[in-house]
């Protein structure tokens, strides 16, 4: 059921309605992040156990980052505990990988982290302008046909 209190047919629709229930652009962003970091890993899998732990994180940190980017969107309940850590893996992979993927994936996973941090589940969901738009001329409408009608009464 969309906000009006009616059915909206097809599944972008039902997306829509999915979406507006979590941190979907948190989520998503902080997902990203992990994927583009990873992206940005040159280095073999040979050459990162050669190096050890360290070559290790350049790997783990973003693979963790794109896992509580898609938490956030599947659990939004635990959504705090997930952005807190997701911010931190973020800033982690400033030394471990490639300066935060050339920087790119560290500034999307940070503000991935924020946006699911700050997400609110119980406001009510926003109405579009065209919308509010619709109500003011409806709202007008039944002024002015309040005026005439006082106005005809009184005459």
């Amino acid at each position: 059921m969309s906000t009006a209190g009616r059915p909206r047919p097809g599944a972008r629709a039902a997306f829509r309605d999915w979406r507006a229930r979590r941190p979907f652009w948190g989520g998503l962003l902080l997902a990203l992040a992990g994927g583009e970091i990873l992206l940005t890993e040159k280095a073999s899998l040979k050459v990162v156990m050669h190096i050890g732990m360290q070559g290790a994180a350049g790997y783990l940190l973003p693979t963790l980052m794109a896992l509580l980017g898609l938490l956030v969107l599947f659990n939004p309940a635990q959504r705090l505990f997930y952005s807190i850590t997701g911010v931190l893996l973020s800033l982690g992979t400033w030394v471990t990988s490639n300066l935060g993927g050339f920087f790119i994936g560290l500034l999307l996973g940070v503000t991935g982290s924020c946006l699911a941090f700050g997400w609110l589940p119980d406001q009510e969901p926003r109405v579009s302008r065209r919308e509010r738009r619709k109500q003011a001329r409806a709202a007008a409408r039944a002024r002015t046909e309040d005026a005439a009608e006082a106005e005809s009464a009184a005459a």
